[in-house]
């Protein structure tokens, strides 16, 4: 058995969780989401709790077990606290700009380069002392699918990754990037 897809989900106050024979729908504060998991798993609800099992003990029922498990357990926490990714811009002259909902990268290229993020995924900047402004080198992925807030901030942080040398680059914030040791001059 599944060591995670066994554990049961607990539903939060505020959070109504709805079951339509494969389809999954979770409504909250936040907003709303919905997924159709595979058909070798049943998800059952009970007494304030979501329960993932599988329907029988194939191979594809044994993977997808606590993957499943893990998608409906995101889907709650999302619509009711949310997911965000930090993300760190180290440079001399590196940063980032948010003009409406896009974000403008300025990160040693000869042009800024322009992220328009996915609907229901909002940016942020924050500066050094933690509020919010137009302008900075601290940039805040928020949302309530836990699977596009992490791919529009990975998308980000490919624009320019952390080289090994200097260490400049977009970072996850707490990332650590392997430095390297630059050439020695001759003796």
């Amino acid at each position: 058995m599944s060591r995670i897809g066994k554990r049961p989900i607990n539903i939060p106050d505020k959070v109504t969780v709805t079951l339509a024979g494969q389809q999954v729908a979770v409504k909250g504060p936040k907003g709303e989401l919905s997924r159709v998991l595979p058909p070798e798993v049943l998800v059952a609800q009970e007494n304030g709790m979501v329960l993932v099992t599988r329907r029988d003990e194939s191979r594809p029922a044994r993977q997808r077990h606590g993957l499943c498990r893990t998608l409906v357990a995101n889907m709650v926490e999302g619509v009711s606290q949310g997911f965000q990714r930090r993300l760190e811009i180290q440079g001399v002259g590196y940063r980032a700009q948010v003009s409406g909902s896009n974000l403008t990268l300025n990160v040693g290229y000869s042009h800024p380069v322009e992220i328009v993020p996915p609907k229901g995924v909002s940016l942020e900047i924050e500066d050094n002392a933690g509020k919010k402004v137009n302008q900075g080198t601290l940039v805040i992925v928020s949302g309530i699918d836990k699977e596009q807030v992490g791919n529009t901030a990975a998308q980000i942080r490919a624009v320019r990754p952390p080289e090994p040398y200097k260490g400049k680059g977009i970072r996850y914030s707490g990332e650590a990037v392997r430095r390297k040791v630059g050439k020695t001059g001759k003796k």
